[in-house]
């Protein structure tokens, strides 16, 4: 076997180890549901929905991936109208209905964050979960990795390899300065355009206009 052939070889060993079993789906979906029955046990989150993004949405994530979740308040509008001390008390809220309910660990509540989230790990496979409010950012982002996936498979297996590098490496935990999971994706994004020739197209070829302008202007009919 020659060199190129045993680097692929090992590469798909690696993607064989890290892809997620179908037992990684339903856990997930499980703690997402246990997610909305809570929120819905709380006065001031009854209408709010609780809604997956990150890793698990754009379907870049390992078997061992956490969970980013988003629960949705902005009823009657597509654009986040809270602000971030409603969000810091609904977070709160949220905290204390974990505590009761009981089935969750390590729950840690960083209100003083640019984005103010609310940390915790689930009983089911530990899977860490990090929960914030209205994070249309952090949704708009996972749809276009998941746009990019589609076109070119090859994506993703770069993807979940270049984070297992990363982690393997220490340079994956933007904590200590080096690179999240989100600025691994837009590497393997310019290289796969870079590529001659290339695999992805210009990003505005798939979404022409400014999305954050879009949504800010769209407003849903109640």
């Amino acid at each position: 076997m020659n060199s190129q052939n045993q680097v692929e070889s090992t590469l798909k060993e690696i993607l064989k180890v890290v892809e997620p079993s179908r037992e990684d789906w339903v856990t997930r979906f499980k703690i997402i549901n246990e997610l909305r029955e809570v929120v819905q046990s709380i006065e001031n989150l009854r209408g709010a929905t609780v809604e997956p993004f990150g890793s698990f949405v754009s379907n870049l994530f390992s078997r061992w991936g956490d969970l980013d979740i988003s629960i949705e308040v902005s009823f009657g509008q597509c654009v986040s109208s809270a602000g971030k001390k409603r969000k810091q008390t609904l977070l709160g809220e949220l905290l204390r209905a974990l505590r009761k309910q009981g089935g969750w660990s390590r729950l840690k509540f960083i209100p003083s964050a640019r984005v103010p989230i609310l940390k915790i790990v689930s009983k089911w496979q530990n899977i860490s979960c990090d929960i914030s409010i209205d994070n249309i950012q952090g949704e708009i982002k996972s749809k276009f990795l998941f746009w990019l996936n589609e076109i070119d498979g090859r994506f993703r297996d770069m993807v979940l390899l270049v984070k297992e590098w990363a982690q393997a490496n220490g340079i994956n935990n933007p904590k200590t300065g080096t690179f999240n999971s989100y600025s691994l994706s837009l590497l393997v994004i310019f290289h796969f355009q870079t590529c001659v020739p290339p695999i992805l197209p210009p990003l505005k070829d798939i979404y022409p206009t400014n999305v954050v302008d879009d949504l800010t202007d769209c407003r849903c009919q109640s």
